[in-house]
């Protein structure tokens, strides 16, 4: 599909492109299409949809030129983001990540759990093994990074194996937490590279770390995962919601029919469910057996454990 913009102001087309037509790279970067622009005309080329969202991001850029001097890269930023949402992100197809098709939610549930984690700051979902919860969580989060709404992506998950006392453990801190953040590495190189995510670790892009290593810190523009939360205690969860910086958003998933945390320990999960339910810009969602889109014989097995409870 082909789609031509006339420019309102074309003595604002420098501003309007961004230095080194900075703003058109990332439009193409965001959105996949071709553009070409010659004097007043700027023809954008590629899927029905993505055309359409570029055209709107243009649209936006030339409704900000009239009201500022410069577009700003945050403002740049802000405005792709919205229209993304605005224009249908929610839909399956939107899910873009860097390797592969795009990623889609296969069920109903899922489907409001992807809607949920793109429109709140904070979601926190709990389901039973195999709803993919974790999966698309990071599928989300790779596909904000991808479209530039945000800057870093943090992974994080208790190691309550280890009593949280890693240093008991041989090696680096990356071997002492590898064995408990295996599954967000394995999601991971489901949707880029291993050299791609070797550079974003590098970059401090990509960081995937234990819960008790993230005390004292604020993480803006960022995306914050935290799995398996129902082995979270209530502080620690307390601890890590508080983490959450300027224009970042905080996905908290978890099984709470998988708690490890000793008998007498409440599940952090469980507590911030109970907590922070009817907050505007936070969901707390749900998915069940019908979720769940493992093996055929997980829907059972979890049904059987379930009626024996």
């Amino acid at each position: 599909m082909e789609l031509s913009v006339t420019l309102r102001e074309p003595h604002k087309r420098a501003d309007l492109f961004g230095p080194g037509d900075a703003n058109l790279r990332r439009i193409r970067q965001a959105f996949g299409v071709r553009l070409h622009a010659r004097h007043a005309i700027v023809r954008i080329t590629g899927e029905p949809a993505n055309v359409a969202k570029a055209a709107a991001v243009l649209e936006r850029f030339q409704a900000t030129l009239a009201e500022t001097d410069l577009l700003e890269p945050a403002i740049v930023e802000d405005i792709l983001g919205e229209v993304e949402l605005a224009e249908g992100s929610t839909d399956a197809a939107a899910i873009r990540v860097f390797n592969g098709e795009p990623i889609s939610p296969r069920t109903d549930g899922q489907k409001a759990y992807v809607r949920a984690m793109l429109e709140n700051d904070l979601v926190i979902c709990s389901g039973p093994a195999g709803t993919g919860k974790t999966y698309l969580a990071v599928a989300v989060a790779v596909h904000l990074l991808k479209i530039g709404k945000v800057k870093r992506i943090a992974l994080v998950r208790p190691a309550v194996e280890a009593g949280e006392r890693l240093g008991f453990l041989p090696g680096d801190l990356q071997q002492k937490v590898n064995p408990y953040l295996r599954p967000l590495f394995d999601a991971m190189h489901d949707m880029m590279t291993f050299d791609q995510l070797k550079r974003f670790m590098v970059n401090d892009v990509v960081e995937v770390i234990p819960l008790a290593y993230m005390r004292g810190r604020t993480l803006n523009h960022s995306i914050i995962i935290l799995d398996e939360a129902q082995n979270s205690t209530p502080t620690q969860m307390l601890m890590f919601l508080t983490r959450l910086g300027n224009h970042s958003k905080m996905i908290v998933t978890g099984d709470a029919s998988q708690v490890d945390l000793e008998p007498e320990q409440p599940s952090g999960l469980a507590d911030a469910i109970r907590r922070l339910r009817g907050i505007p810009g936070t969901e707390i969602h749900h998915l069940a057996q019908v979720d769940i889109v493992r093996h055929r014989l997980v829907q059972d097995i979890v049904a059987r454990y379930s009626a024996e409870k």
